[in-house]
């Protein structure tokens, strides 16, 4: 009986043909339901700036630009919502927002009131937190209620905040900026808390300079 192995090379080219064959096929998927994915997307997000912005009726998005923002449905880069009643007032603006949670990325929208200058709907787009309890932060009418007016007022510069938004053990809120958490879920409402802070720090400046074109629902080129 011969105990010589089979020449590798055949083997190699069945393995290297078997992968090129599942790269083409993921390639084809991919092509394929990407543009569904995306319009699935937008739509998503289209609902939840309504959600946030209660009263809005149409919105209008805003891309950042090197020198305040631009209205083009050709720009990429980061973006804000405006949203607008029936009359074409501006009722808030929502800002989409990210950091890192306890398990994962946690990705939230929240609506902005600039006559107000609270924050005044809020929504998680995407997280993998701990069924049971980090995903409270999406659904625990408790923790949703810290979201209805919290305060991020800016200063008398306009370039940062009175205070910073800031998350405080569950029962001891005493201020009107920060966020009661959730017992535990510690981790995943500190992080929610430490990704709105960040957020309105960096938007919110930017969007008091460039307040009177946003109300005018037109940006600047």
């Amino acid at each position: 009986m011969s105990n010589q192995h089979p020449p590798a090379w055949p083997m190699y080219r069945a393995l290297v043909g078997i992968g090129m064959l599942c790269g083409l096929l993921i390639a084809i998927v991919y092509i394929g339901t990407a543009p569904v994915i995306a319009q699935n997307r937008a739509e998503a997000l289209e609902a939840a700036v309504f959600r946030v912005l209660e009263g809005a009726e149409q919105r209008v998005t805003f891309v950042r630009a090197e020198d305040g923002f631009v209205v083009d449905d050709e720009a990429t880069g980061p973006a804000i919502h405006a949203g607008y009643d029936a009359d074409g007032t501006l009722v808030g603006i929502a800002i989409e927002a990210s950091g890192m949670g306890y398990a994962d990325l946690i990705t939230v929208l929240y609506g902005y009131s600039p006559a107000k200058e609270t924050i005044v709907g809020f929504q998680v787009l995407g997280s993998m937190e701990t069924p049971g309890l980090g995903d409270k932060i999406a659904k625990d009418p408790r923790f949703l209620a810290n979201f209805e007016a919290l305060d991020v007022r800016l200063d008398e510069s306009r370039q940062a905040l009175v205070n910073r938004v800031t998350t405080v053990k569950q029962g001891t809120k005493t201020e009107s900026w920060q966020v009661d958490g959730i017992t535990g879920a510690t981790i995943s409402s500190v992080a929610v808390g430490e990704i709105l802070a960040a957020s309105t720090a960096e938007w919110l400046p930017l969007i008091a300079a460039n307040l009177s074109a946003i109300e005018e629902g037109v940006g600047e080129d």
